[in-house]
């Protein structure tokens, strides 16, 4: 897997949401992203790029290892992959179906990513955001932690299958480690794990054995950070700080970069940020890789 070169700068940054905001377009934006695209410029990096707006806490080149340049899409990529989670007649986005074990999952030719993470870390709000613009596909969401029993397919259009994956930890079935462990190691087709991870408790016990299966079974994946909403600056940089040294020292199939993510209730919408998956794609940080951002 591999990720793109930054377009280096904060002053491209707000130049491409200038032109993204005049003249004709040649694509369109949802009406939540063109919300985003109207906050005021420090709200929007705080937004949208929240791992700059955290390197602004630490001392100038005291951290070189904090990865923030390795993934860093534009606002016109953003705003261009903003049409994948779009539902129309030409991009199908449903779901498919629901299986307790990989003999009975939907024979797929099509690439896989799949989202696991601990009970009540925030894994099918996730989702639900990301399906924010496919109002037909229904995600429900749980209150009570452990809600999602079973592997639960959607189709994303000509791009891919997501995978929602039932979270481990307190009400897990009681299967969970055959069930997730055999699709991990057998899906053929599956080319990224997102591993969901509570920002404000930091990485547990249970989440060292979902970690050890992805390198065991060498699985290009991701560890994305949610709820860094719900700490304060100084615990959430402490957080990151302690996960990305845990990523860069204990992991070798592990993205470099975190992928910090938030709620944004005001807004009624979520951003977050996905890597398309490429038949045969690696673990590879020097090329390029497409991505998906959304809501």
């Amino acid at each position: 897997m591999a990720a793109r070169c930054l377009r280096s700068g904060l002053g491209q940054l707000f130049a491409t949401r200038t032109a993204l905001g005049r003249g004709r377009r040649a694509y369109n934006t949802s009406q939540a992203f063109a919300e985003v695209l109207r906050l005021p410029s420090k709200q929007l990096t705080k937004l949208v790029f929240p791992l700059q707006e955290l390197e602004r806490h630490l001392v100038p080149g005291s951290r070189p290892d904090f990865h923030l340049k390795t993934f860093d899409p534009s606002l016109e990529d953003i705003a261009k992959s903003d049409g994948v989670f779009t539902a129309t007649v030409r991009n199908r986005i449903e779901y498919l179906s629901s299986a307790v074990s990989l003999d009975h999952a939907p024979d797929l030719l099509c690439p896989e990513v799949c989202f696991i993470g601990r009970s009540n870390v925030g894994k099918s709000s996730l989702i639900k955001a990301l399906f924010s613009l496919a109002p037909e596909v229904e995600v429900r969401v749980s209150k009570k932690p452990g809600h999602t029993k079973k592997m639960n397919f959607f189709k994303v259009g000509k791009y891919f299958t997501l995978v929602d994956m039932p979270g481990y930890g307190y009400r897990a079935p009681e299967d969970f480690v055959k069930m997730v462990e055999t699709y991990l190691k057998e899906r053929k087709n599956l080319m990224r794990t997102f591993l969901l991870v509570d920002s404000v408790v930091g990485i547990q016990k249970m989440d060292n054995i979902a970690i050890e299966m992805c390198e065991e079974f060498a699985l290009p994946y991701v560890m994305v950070l949610t709820k860094i909403d719900k700490s304060s600056k100084g615990h959430l940089l402490k957080q990151v700080l302690e996960i990305q040294k845990f990523v860069d020292t204990k992991t070798q199939g592990c993205f470099p970069q975190l992928f910090p993510v938030r709620f944004l209730l005001s807004l009624l919408c979520g951003i977050f940020i996905l890597f398309l998956p490429q038949p045969n794609s690696t673990l590879d940080h020097s090329g390029s890789e497409n991505f998906l951002h959304f809501k």
